[in-house]
């Protein structure tokens, strides 16, 4: 064996893989800032299919009924009519969803800014080719993660469609999955694609000029430095800006991807994500692209927050995690299979493993 082999196997796993770990990490630090903001996407969700005019085509007696009027009253009334662990119904496939696109959207983005745009002659990165590549990053993670999202929309309207008297159309994450796909095929798991991506670049667009513009100007024009304060800010404005470019394709995405379909998997009621923008405007006001405006910008803004600390908290936790899997897999493996005790092993393993 060679010598620079020898030095190789020495090294740290981040730097023997750098790629692999930061797909790895970047999953793993999503996951847990899913957790923290949940919530606020299934609020956010229901505040979007709130109303909807298309319904009214299918005779569907939903939209007569008394809508939710905002985030907290939301919120509550879930709580009240389904119970709080409610708010994490649909909580799976979104962690499914974070780990293939934060993980995708991070390494793709490390492999466009060192390979395909490079720094410039004084060895810095500008703004510009992290908007590019940021954007293109984001639309190849979230092209990659759809799936997952069409299968976390859907269960997060299951709980409304109980409330409603309407069956409830899948048993869980997997039958969901498995249901979208005989129907529809491989074509049907990326319904609601177009919005998807065109959210996911639009997004990434605002987020990235925006936090770096505020930053740049607050740490040259106020006595404020580059501390948690500047980041707070800039993360508040940059929050802001991406949920006004990006709520009105967030919107339609979910319609698109929560509408009744035929036995082909067929949306019955919007033709294309053009169709559903023409009859949201015209059936319920310009306004209705941006329901779901606040919850939406507030879980950009926490999600800004959690994943940075999360991030480095996982570098650390990764050497424990490796040390340590074996230990946590033997007492997984040695407890209990009852179906009382199942839910219990699944936290002690996951919290074990991650914290």
């Amino acid at each position: 064996m060679s010598v620079p082999e020898d030095e190789e196997r020495l090294l740290p796993l981040a730097q023997r893989w750098p790629r692999a770990s930061k797909f790895l990490l970047s999953g793993c630090a999503a996951t847990v800032a899913e957790l923290a903001t949940f919530p606020l996407d299934l609020t956010k969700t229901r505040l979007q299919m709130q109303g909807e005019a298309a319904l009214a085509r299918l005779g569907d007696s939903a939209r007569e009924s008394v809508p939710y009027r905002g985030m907290v009253r939301t919120a509550l009334g879930i709580i009240q009519e389904e119970g709080f662990l409610k708010l994490w119904q649909g909580v799976t496939p979104a962690i499914y969803r974070h780990v293939v696109y934060s993980g995708g959207r991070m390494v793709t983005y490390e492999h466009l800014r060192e390979v395909v745009f490079g720094k410039s002659e004084d060895k810095h990165y500008p703004l510009w080719k992290s908007v590019i590549g940021g954007m293109m990053a984001g639309v190849i993670g979230q092209f990659l993660a759809n799936p997952t999202d069409l299968v976390k929309v859907q269960m997060q309207m299951e709980g409304k469609r109980k409330l409603e008297g309407k069956p409830l159309r899948f048993r869980g994450v997997h039958h969901a999955f498995a249901k979208i796909l005989a129907e529809g095929g491989i074509r049907g798991l990326w319904a609601g694609w177009v919005p998807n991506i065109q959210r996911a670049a639009l997004v990434n667009m605002g987020d990235l000029t925006t936090y770096d513009t505020v930053k740049h100007y607050l740490v040259l024009n106020t006595p404020l430095e580059d501390n948690i304060m500047t980041h707070g800010l800039s993360s508040l404005c940059s929050g802001l800006v991406a949920s006004i470019l990006g709520t009105p394709a967030d919107v339609i995405k979910s319609r698109i991807m929560n509408q009744p379909r035929d036995k082909q998997g067929r949306g019955l009621l919007y033709k294309s994500s053009t169709d559903c923008l023409i009859q949201a405007v015209q059936g319920e006001g310009f306004m209705s692209l941006y329901k779901g405006f606040l919850p939406s910008w507030l879980r950009m803004v926490k999600l800004d927050f959690l994943l940075p600390f999360f991030f480095p908290f996982f570098v650390l936790k990764l050497f424990l995690i490796c040390k340590y899997f074996p230990f946590s897999l033997l007492i997984y493996s040695m407890a209990p299979k009852s179906r009382s005790f199942l839910s219990f092993k699944n936290f002690f393993f996951v919290f074990f493993n991650l914290f």
